[in-house]
């Protein structure tokens, strides 16, 4: 199942190559990055058990031209 990152890549045509690659322009490392487009943060029971922080959820909705709400799971 793909993560709601793909999806919105997809639809821009972005591959995961070229997300990883913007992510990490704007200053987020390469695990983080593959964690985010993987949608890791999508499934937590907690908030503390979220490990992906706030503003690499911004950096990804800058990348994929949308607003940060919409990467949060339907």
């Amino acid at each position: 199942m793909k993560s709601r990152v793909q999806e919105l890549a997809e639809k821009i045509n972005m591959s995961c190559d070229d997300f990883v690659g913007e992510m990490r322009k704007r200053g987020c490392s390469e695990p983080t990055a593959l964690k985010v487009w993987r949608g890791e943060y999508e499934n937590f029971d907690n908030f503390k058990d979220n490990d992906i922080n706030l503003s690499n959820l911004r950096k990804a909705a800058f990348v994929l031209k949308v607003a940060t709400g919409t990467l949060l799971p339907r």
